[in-house]
């Protein structure tokens, strides 16, 4: 069903994110329009920061939920307002008008799909895995792609699996590639490589190859996130 003259919600999770959230807020405001977001949702999982006080002073809608970003992402969903939900998250930079896209995309009856994706770094080594998500394969999605659905279809999946502590997004939309077409816009959002830079490159793009090959094998979300615990969550 074709939406006419549809708007968006964006849904950002937030915990602990003072450093980040001001950054995300300005851009959104800067490089999309009125007419076409009607609210955006940060959705708080706890932080013992200042993320929540920033984020209320740049006017936006600030809620509480338990922290996770499945079980805040649906908090979001659950009290937005418009016919399109867009997910983002707190270090990913969406394109120019992106707004616009999104709701041209909708408005011709596409449901959901996001965004390519390119790092803020100009490393060849992150770039290559960047690259493939110009594909449009369930294998080749993340939420740091950020993702638009229309809330009704989002209700009708039910929304994402809470028990996934972590690999949240990809079960999601593995889902979603089983119900409907994805759209995979030519767009890039630009997405930080902190982690990355933090952790080391080739040691963290392993350790989510071999959580993607855990999944593919059959690995439930309580095995999934205790392998996160103890190879990569250990070392912050």
């Amino acid at each position: 069903m074709k939406l006419n003259n549809p708007r968006i919600s964006i849904i950002i999770p937030a915990y602990n994110e003072e450093k980040n959230i001001a950054g995300i807020l300005k851009y959104i405001k800067s490089n999309s329009s009125p007419n076409h977001i009607k609210e955006i949702i940060v959705v708080d999982g706890g932080s013992i920061d200042n993320t929540i006080n920033i984020a209320t002073s740049y006017n936006v809608t600030v809620l509480n939920a338990p922290k996770g970003r499945a079980k805040q992402l649906n908090h979001g969903a659950q009290h937005a307002k418009s016919d399109i939900l867009y997910f983002l998250h707190v270090d990913t930079y969406p394109p120019k008008k992106f707004d616009q896209s999104i709701v041209n995309t909708v408005a011709k009856g596409n449901k959901v799909g996001c965004f390519q994706m390119r790092f803020d770094c100009d490393c060849k080594f992150l770039n290559f895995f960047a690259w493939f998500t110009k594909v449009n394969h369930k294998l080749c999605r993340g939420g740091d792609q950020s993702l638009f659905i229309t809330k009704d279809f989002f209700k009708e999946t039910k929304g994402f699996n809470e028990d996934y502590v972590i690999y949240e997004d990809n079960e999601f939309i593995s889902r979603i590639y089983k119900l409907t077409n994805f759209t995979v816009l030519p767009l890039q959002v630009i997405t930080s490589a902190r982690r990355y830079q933090e952790y080391g490159k080739i040691k963290l793009q392993y350790h989510f190859g071999v959580i993607h090959l855990k999944n593919f094998l059959g690995a439930g979300p309580k095995s999934l996130h205790d392998y996160y615990q103890r190879k990569i969550a250990v070392q912050r």
